[in-house]
């Protein structure tokens, strides 16, 4: 029996380093998302967006900007994505910046209360918190703590969900464990772009890479060597940065530096993969700018066929 798909966005630039991103989900919708995943059998409940937050400068805190901003969006969307989760759906959260995952982590390691799902025919039983793999595509890794970083939260994001030494009480903190994920939950897809410092922690922690380079050399083999490490989970999250494709071949990210990254069909080939192991539960879309698209209506046009062609119907 197909789950059906829950759409939730997140429009926040709060982490980012400008405007943009917090109008991501509008655009998607705009340009007949909802309309496309429906269109082609799914069942799909549009839950709206929580309440967003367009990036400003925050010279109280520099090295943290809008810090609150950033915890009160991923509380609002870890309560909507758990809620989701608990009722059998697979969620795609669109966002907003990279920091809205502290969210969709927070709410799919949530514990789960005595209750009986649609998908089974087992009795009432007292569960205890799932757990919870990671896959994260990003040319970045993100495990910068806000003394090392530029202010912006949003090269951050991994390092609170590790809760590395130096995070910010108010992010790592903000789901019903601490730290959220340990270092084997996370494996970072499609990495190319790590500091000194972030290949520090990658080695002493264990954490799992496979390279941008990797995938595109073969992006379904590459997306199957991250399924055989995300079986053992019982809920298999994707986050995606759409700074991933390479910004020349479609400007559509947040971040314009032009070094090499996927192509769009590389993206969908991995994703393909990725979205269609049984235990995948949700994609998050992080970095999207409209404004950097030459042709807002092409650009959407791409990747709404994209999701509409790679998601479980």
């Amino acid at each position: 029996m197909s789950r059906p798909l829950c759409i939730l966005g997140a429009p926040s630039s709060a982490g980012a380093y400008a405007p943009g991103q917090e109008s991501a989900p509008h655009a998607f919708r705009r340009h007949g998302l909802v309309e496309a995943l429906r269109s082609s059998g799914r069942h799909v409940i549009d839950r709206g967006d929580v309440a967003g937050f367009r990036w400003r400068p925050d010279p109280d805190d520099p090295k943290a900007m809008n810090r609150d901003a950033v915890r009160r969006v991923a509380t609002d969307i870890a309560a909507s994505v758990a809620k989701s989760l608990e009722a059998g759906e697979t969620v795609l959260v669109l966002g907003g910046d990279c920091t809205i995952e502290l969210g969709t982590v927070a709410g799919a390691v949530a514990h789960r209360p005595e209750k009986c799902t649609r998908f089974s025919d087992e009795p009432m039983r007292k569960e205890s918190e799932p757990s919870v793999g990671l896959v994260y595509v990003d040319l970045d890794v993100d495990l910068n703590i806000p003394e090392t970083s530029d202010g912006a939260l949003d090269w951050t994001g991994v390092a609170h969900l590790l809760d590395l030494p130096g995070s910010a009480s108010e992010l790592a903190g903000l789901g019903p464990r601490r730290p959220l994920l340990a270092p084997e939950a996370v494996l970072f897809f499609t990495a190319d772009a790590i500091t000194p410092v972030e290949a520090r922690i990658i080695k002493e922690r264990g954490l799992a890479v496979i390279s941008l380079a990797a995938v595109k050399a073969d992006p379904a083999a590459a997306a199957r060597r991250a399924l055989d490490w995300g079986q053992g989970f019982e809920r298999l999250l994707v986050h995606l940065d759409v700074d991933v494709l390479a910004y020349t071949d479609f400007p559509i990210a947040e971040n314009v530096r032009r070094q090499p990254g996927l192509t769009l069909a590389e993206l969908e080939a991995a994703l393909a993969v990725l979205v269609s192991a049984p235990n995948w539960r949700t994609l998050t879309i992080a970095e999207v700018n409209p404004d950097h698209a030459p042709d807002e209506a092409a650009a959407f046009r791409r990747l709404i066929a994209m999701l509409d062609g790679i998601l479980p119907r």
